[in-house]
């Protein structure tokens, strides 16, 4: 990542914000609506986003020959005919592989020379339910294995207890132990029970200094939504107007078409500007998904629909 990092600042509850969920709801579901991206400006947006995706893939079935055919992919997303279509020079790259810390070292070695960097969950992934020192170590463990990028979990209890102390402690604990690997904080948003609740965990989470913050593990009953990222959004609007520093967004789960990725990136562009339209600043974890915009940038290409075992899932 070329942005400079977020330095954290002291924490302060006075940067709360109650939010009118009907509202939100309201506001995201016009968004989507009053842009309508067609014909090549809907390719390049398309095109946008793979740079800005972490392939991911987080099972428990996952091998090591599972992770070398993600990187296969992450380094090439899309078919040479495709590639051509579009009359594009180079193929693009994802924006990172994210994968278990057991597996950061197979990712590495199947990545070397690509560019691309290996993320890691960690902290209990994913429901963070272990002491604290074991969470520190498991992060120490990703990145002494090679991860420029760590993606945490919090204590979903300290926010649903309002102990926003702990919560601060907990976070800057983890920056600390991530050294020179960026964090992405990883609210669990589908657990948080109020979107007061995920502005709160948001500001905290920056304060504290995490890089990015994240929606959700995708294993929650409810994973990214729209108004969930609008709130988000704005918690990073308010921070940077506050501090000067800017912080990433991660919508991860539940997202699995091209639609949806042009859904996020008009999110992205109408809250926060061109910025958060670049890796640096924008990530969604994602898999199926680029199956999907392969398909449609194929469509794009020759005018019709490829059968989906054309487009191999990541």
């Amino acid at each position: 990542m070329t942005h400079p990092r977020n330095p954290g600042t002291a924490l302060d509850t006075s940067a709360f914000t109650r939010i009118n969920r009907p509202a939100a709801t309201r506001r995201a579901a016009t968004l989507v609506t009053r842009r309508s991206l067609k014909g090549a400006h809907q390719a390049a947006w398309l095109v946008n986003v793979i740079a800005c995706m972490d392939l991911t893939t987080l099972a428990g079935d996952d091998t090591p020959e599972r992770v070398r055919r993600l990187c296969a992919k992450a380094r090439r997303p899309l078919s040479d005919q495709i590639l051509a279509g579009l009359g594009l020079s180079q193929m693009p790259k994802t924006g990172a592989v994210c994968v278990y810390p057991t597996l950061v070292a197979p990712a590495i070695k199947a990545l070397d020379g690509s560019g691309i960097p290996v993320a890691s969950v960690a902290t209990g992934f994913p429901a963070g339910l272990m002491p604290l020192d074991l969470r520190l170590a498991e992060i120490r463990y990703a990145v002494d294995q090679g991860a420029a990028e760590i993606d945490i979990v919090i204590t979903r209890a300290h926010v649903l207890g309002g102990d926003w102390m702990a919560l601060y402690d907990e976070v800057a604990a983890m920056r600390e132990a991530c050294g020179a690997a960026h964090l992405k904080a990883i609210l669990a948003t589908g657990d948080l029970a109020t979107l007061t609740n995920v502005h709160a965990a948001s500001m905290v989470a920056m304060q504290a200094g995490a890089d990015f913050i994240k929606t959700s593990t995708g294993k929650e009953a409810v994973n990214a939504t729209l108004p969930v990222g609008l709130t988000m959004c704005r918690a990073i609007r308010d921070y940077r107007a506050a501090t000067g520093h800017s912080v990433g967004f991660k919508p991860a789960g539940g997202m699995k078409t091209a639609k949806d990725a042009l859904n996020w990136q008009v999110l992205m562009r109408e809250e926060l500007g061109r910025d958060w339209l670049r890796p640096d600043l924008f990530r969604l974890g994602a898999s199926s998904m680029l199956a999907d915009i392969e398909r449609q940038l194929s469509h794009h290409v020759t005018g019709r629909y490829a059968a989906h075992h054309r487009h191999a899932l990541a």
